[in-house]
């Protein structure tokens, strides 16, 4: 339970950093009611596909994180063991967000926009978050994400695995909510303003609950010597980055400029 409890948290927490990805500030500048207006569409339905969409995608990635929990299964590792090797992936996702080390395995791949105008809003609101809700098709902005994945594998339990990516897909496509206001130009400026703003306090926390699933599983596995060890090598990561700061990370706008 205290591993299906952990991968749980770092999902909503990866899904939730993920919205400050190109592609979520691109469906939150694209489905708007007043962008949806302008096209003649629903934007409450639209939402609701992509909210769909998103499960979807979140049930795609769990294949993935079942195949995973089948293999630990097979294994019959036990609870000390797994939650062991929980506590090394988050540590090692955690340096990762925080730039040490081997850098993060993604590619940068954005949602089609054409499809705005080429297809009816189910499909592109389905197919948008099927995208999103995977994790993996789009820019990926944290190691969280195969966070995930590992700990949901390693509960070896392929339904939990399947309830825990879909609870990531979940949140992310609910994440199109933020834009139920966004009526208006000046609403929409003031909206992206403050979430560019957000984005390194949303990095900053993420990499925290990283740690804190790293410190949780070691005390799970090994008690108070796992979680101190845990918090050491935190520790050593945080001052190896000059101060404790996060290596910096491109914002949204920045590397929408690369494309």
């Amino acid at each position: 339970m205290t591993l299906i409890t952990l991968a749980a948290v770092t999902a909503v927490a990866a899904a939730i950093r993920s919205t400050w990805s190109p592609c979520g500030l691109s469906m939150l500048s694209t489905i708007t009611p007043m962008a949806e207006r302008s096209r003649g569409r629903r934007w409450g339905l639209t939402a609701t596909w992509f909210v769909l969409g998103a499960v979807l995608g979140g049930a795609t990635l769990g294949v993935l994180a079942v195949a995973g929990a089948a293999l630990i299964g097979v294994l019959d590792l036990s609870a000390g063991v797994a939650l062991g090797i929980a506590a090394v992936c988050a540590l090692v996702a955690a340096s990762m967000d925080l730039g040490i080390g081997t850098r993060m395995p993604h590619h940068r791949r954005q949602v089609n926009e054409v499809w705005l105008d080429q297809y009816r809003s189910w499909v592109y609101g389905m197919g948008f978050g099927w995208q999103i809700g995977t994790g993996l098709s789009t820019y990926i902005m944290t190691a969280a994400v195969y966070l995930t994945v590992a700990l949901a594998a390693l509960t070896g339990s392929p339904a939990a695995a399947m309830a825990i990516t879909v609870l990531f897909g979940l949140t992310r496509g609910l994440m199109i909510l933020l834009g139920v206001r966004l009526t208006d130009p000046e609403r929409l400026r003031r909206f992206h303003r403050r979430f560019d703003e957000l984005g390194p306090a949303v990095r900053w926390s993420v990499i925290v609950v990283q740690v804190c699933v790293a410190i949780a599983a070691g005390a799970a596995a090994w008690g108070p010597l796992g979680a101190a060890a845990a918090a050491t090598v935190a520790g050593a990561a945080a001052l190896a980055t000059r101060g404790g700061a996060p290596a910096p990370a491109a914002r949204p706008a920045a590397l929408l400029a690369e494309r």
